[in-house]
């Protein structure tokens, strides 16, 4: 059971824009590491799982959602107060200098999800375009990034729920359950590892079902933020916004790279693009929209809350918002609303980087990068282990492990990402010109028919993209970067010990050596039960006959044709993939 070798005597004809570049270079150890898996394939395998697929069944509106609950978190509760003193008034200029940062790598973003439009997010991206190598760098980049956002926003979680418990009946929990050991008299953070198990819960439920809590909950949260607004209106003078820019651009400038990873969390819908009813539709505009609207948040917010408050005043004060809020109405319920707005934020922030977290592991597993049982997907169309394993790793992180530098090296690990996603955009712009995309970044090519919009100037934004990732890079501080570089360091081990000979494009290679035709491995175990609900019908079928002739690999008759029809397939619109069409049945 399992990955199943199909030998394959043909290659599969590529979609209209070139020529899909061979995937499996057998000699020489670099062409193995960079060894690409072509477009077509990713797509034709979308949703498919180790015994079962994943289910088509989110919207645009649920996407956008997602995106929102991974970026919309605690940070505009606390983050103006670091912001403020540095630009003044002007700090509403610095949120949108920030966000048209994040712009240009959410452009990338947005047009390979249209094109790839696959759970692995970049790593998939990457490993189209980049080699097999930086693929595993940038998923063991995500792993980090993703699991340890996970466990550092649980803790805070517990810290607001401590806040609203003592603002509403008077009750803290105990600073031994509430904190990690060593941390404040610590011994285990409860409440961190049972947001996780909540959302681990909403999770198993299915993606329909936990997207549909997520909504809820971003809906509650930015409900509280506008509640701040129409509450400090009231609260605004004129003259707390001069001199609008007290510290020159280069306090507008600090605060804006600040500001910049307020904004991470938008490329968490490209993680569901194998449950996206029509992914290559709604998934760059699910992205493009989550950004436009955080960012008029943060703006709104910021403008009321410098105009209610003198700017001085935002030196240290990581409750800025409450503390406003108090001053304009002279009561301190207003501190437990915002309490009960943060605890609402971050639980949907929980469960939305989870879900990508589980997701992006599903498709290295599927590529046998990791072990392949954490592709196995239930009747529900859950990965249910892998969605287990990963709660129960990044809640025991929290309750159990003081994350200190640890925390911020999900920074860089969040640069490093947006920086391969920018320039896997221009690798795929010059490999496949002619391919058609359903979104494409403004500022990179020439203008073709209606459908397939290009302008000229290519590839102004991606690389614009690319070098405000770097430079943010470096300006993290060292311990950061030995942080990262550690863990990077412990990936390439793993990688060369198991993933580099366990890899499907490795198997597939040693394979076609010895027998000397290529060979495409079925992702889905063969089921009895309804094999006619696999997405790929013919290979599913075309294994069980094999057997019969011979043991070792033979040929069998209609197998070849597989692949290529499921690429053929798989160039088609998202709404009529064989993933698609293996969830309306």
């Amino acid at each position: 059971m399992g990955a199943t070798p199909i030998i394959d005597k043909g290659a599969a004809p590529a979609a209209s824009g070139g020529t899909a570049r061979a995937s499996l270079p057998t000699t020489g150890f670099g062409a193995r590491l960079m060894r690409t898996k072509p477009v077509e394939r990713l797509v034709a395998e979308g949703g498919q799982g180790e015994g079962g697929t994943l289910r088509r069944s989110l919207g645009m509106w649920q996407l956008t959602m997602i995106s929102i609950g991974a970026t919309l978190g605690t940070g505009i509760f606390v983050v103006l107060g670091s912001a403020v003193p540095d630009a003044g008034p002007a700090v509403v200029i610095s949120f949108v200098i920030a966000g048209l940062t994040a712009l240009f790598s959410a452009l990338s973003y947005a047009e390979l999800a249209g094109t790839i439009p696959v759970s692995g997010s970049s790593y998939s991206y990457t490993y189209a375009t980049l080699g097999e190598l930086v693929a595993w760098v940038c998923g063991w980049c995500l792993i980090l990034e993703y699991g340890v956002s996970v466990a550092a926003v649980a803790v805070g979680w517990g810290q607001y729920l401590n806040e609203l418990l003592d603002g509403t009946i008077g009750v803290t929990i105990p600073a031994w359950m509430a904190n990690p050991p060593g941390v404040d008299g610590g011994i285990f953070n409860l409440p961190a590892l049972l947001v996780v198990l909540l959302c681990m819960a909403f999770l198993l439920g299915g993606a329909k079902e936990s997207a549909r809590a997520n909504t809820i909950m971003v809906c509650v949260k930015i409900a509280a933020l506008l509640l701040f607004c129409a509450v400090a209106f009231t609260g605004i003078r004129a003259g707390n916004y001069a001199p609008f820019m007290p510290l020159g651009l280069g306090g507008v400038s600090a605060a804006g790279a600040t500001l910049f990873f307020s904004y991470i969390g938008f490329d968490a819908a490209s993680t569901a693009g194998e449950e996206a009813k029509d992914p290559k539709r709604d998934l760059p505009k699910a992205i493009m929209l989550s950004l436009l609207i955080v960012t008029a948040l943060y703006v709104l917010v910021a403008a009321i809350a410098v105009g209610a408050m003198p700017w001085q005043e935002f030196k240290g004060s990581e409750a800025a918002l409450a503390g406003i809020m108090k001053d304009v109405t002279g009561h301190g319920y207003w501190s437990v609303l915002l309490a009960a707005g943060a605890v609402i934020a971050i639980a949907s922030v929980v469960l939305t980087v989870l879900y990508g977290q589980t997701r992006i592991l599903f498709a290295m597993s599927r590529d046998g990068l990791v072990p392949k049982r954490l592709a196995k997907v239930s009747k529900k169309g859950v990965p249910v282990g892998n969605t287990v394993v990963v709660s129960l790793f990044c809640g025991g992180l929290a309750a159990a492990v003081p994350l200190g530098q640890l925390a911020d090296a999900t920074s860089i690990g969040t640069l490093f990402a947006f920086a391969l996603v920018n320039v896997a955009v221009i690798v795929l712009r010059f490999t496949r010109p002619g391919m058609k995309r359903s979104f494409q970044v403004p500022l990179s090519g020439v203008r073709v028919p209606f459908g397939d919009t290009r302008v000229p100037l290519f590839p102004v934004f991606p690389l614009i993209g690319f070098g405000l990732c770097v430079y943010m890079m470096f300006s993290l501080d060292v311990v950061t970067w030995e942080v990262f570089l550690g863990w990077m360091f412990l990936g390439l081990v793993i990688y060369f010990a198991y993933g580099m000979r366990n890899s499907r494009l490795a198997r597939e290679a040693l394979a076609e050596a010895t027998t000397g035709e290529a060979v495409t491995e079925a992702v889905t175990e063969a089921a009895p039960a309804e094999p006619a609900k696999t997405p790929a019908k013919a290979t599913a079928k075309a294994p069980a006959k094999a057997p019969a002739k011979s043991p070792a690999r033979t040929p069998a008759k209609g197998t070849a044709k597989a692949p290529a029809k499921n690429a053929a397939k798989g160039a088609k619109p998202a709404g009529k993939s064989p993933a698609g069409a293996a969830t309306k049945k």
